[in-house]
């Protein structure tokens, strides 16, 4: 059995935690994780859009419901993202209020802005819970150690959904954090989706690892068949990069993502931004929207990471995470053996 720090202190037993997915609704799939020994997370899903409040309380609601597992959640903290400060107030008090909620929501991830709001809040209100921030380039980790975080998801360029203009690889990135900051939680994302992965990303100093890509493709994911059924046949040349709502996303070559264009620089993004409406912001929301709920894999916009390259059938997501760490931990034990 493989232990690390996060699997002894998240009360896990394997190394795997499911990325966050939004504004796609991962509730199900973040039951069967965790179920299955892994970590489940709850992603900051927008799709319906009417009161988005209500509707994370109702998904952590769902997984107190139907898991007595741990769980985390994700919340993005961009400009762009206008529900994020009342969700760091509320996420503190739900958990108040709610003692299975408190016992089992323990990870909360922060991504596509800065940690030090969630960080002050978070630590004074929900100091049992670990706040994990997502950082895609070493000076952009420094800010994230400085905050105060417990943690940091190590998300290289590889990966599915929204990136960041660093174009850093997960390959470099958790080498990079692991040498300068080994005192801290470390977690592997982007380019993961085989034993191999979760051997190395471990064997590199990560203490667990995520995938986002390799649970879009598992039977208990909320995802419409036929954005699943894309995922197979595809080879990691099969993704670009485009322009989304918090700047570079990779997407699946389709005509959506072909038509959708090149990805501005970080100065017409934010100028984008201020010039939104919410006309075209819902827009480009649906877009999203008509995969995820009508599977229109040609006009929608479908994220997927470069490791689609690697999977070549929909598991179990049990499969997954048992069948991958029993794997990795035979590949481990392999390599050790040939140290004289």
């Amino acid at each position: 059995m493989i232990k690390t720090r996060i699997t002894e202190k998240f009360g896990i037993k394997y190394p795997i935690i499911s990325a966050p997915m939004g504004p796609f609704y991962t509730t199900k799939l973040a039951v069967a994780v965790s179920e299955a020994g892994g970590l489940g997370v709850v992603s900051h899903a927008t799709l319906r859009g009417i009161n988005s409040i209500k509707d994370f309380k109702e998904q952590l609601d769902y997984m107190v419901e139907h898991t007595d597992k741990p769980f985390g959640l994700n919340v993005r903290v961009a400009r762009i993202q206008t529900d994020h400060k009342v969700l760091l107030r509320k996420i503190p008090q739900w958990r108040k209020e709610n003692p299975k909620l408190r016992e089992q929501l323990i990870y909360g991830l922060t991504s596509a802005g800065g940690p030090r709001d969630a960080g002050k809040m978070w630590k004074e209100k929900a100091s049992d819970m670990y706040h994990f921030h997502v950082g895609p380039a070493l000076w952009l980790v420094d800010k994230i150690v400085e905050s105060g975080c417990d943690g940091i998801v190590a998300t290289g360029t590889e990966g599915g959904g929204h990136q960041s203009y660093e174009g850093v690889t997960t390959l470099v990135l958790v080498q990079q954090i692991a040498q300068k900051y080994p005192e801290k939680l470390l977690v592997a994302c982007g380019g993961i989706a085989s034993p191999e992965g979760v051997a190395g990303g471990l064997a590199m100093g990560a203490d667990a690892v995520a995938m986002g890509t390799r649970f879009i493709a598992s039977n208990q994911s909320e995802f419409n068949q036929n954005y699943k059924d894309l995922i197979s046949p595809a080879t990691a040349r099969d993704t670009m990069l485009t322009t989304g709502g918090f700047g570079p996303i990779r997407l699946l070559k389709n005509k959506y993502c072909l038509e959708h264009g090149k990805v501005m620089t970080k100065d017409e993004k934010i100028s984008q931004e201020l010039a939104y409406d919410i006309d075209e912001y819902l827009k480009d929301l649906l877009a999203y929207e008509i995969v995820y709920t009508k599977g229109d894999v040609v006009d929608g916009a479908v994220p997927v990471g470069q490791t689609c390259g690697l999977i070549d059938s929909i598991l179990d997501v049990d499969d997954i995470i048992s069948g991958y760490t029993k794997k990795a931990e035979r590949i481990l034990t392999n390599l050790c053996s040939k140290i004289s």
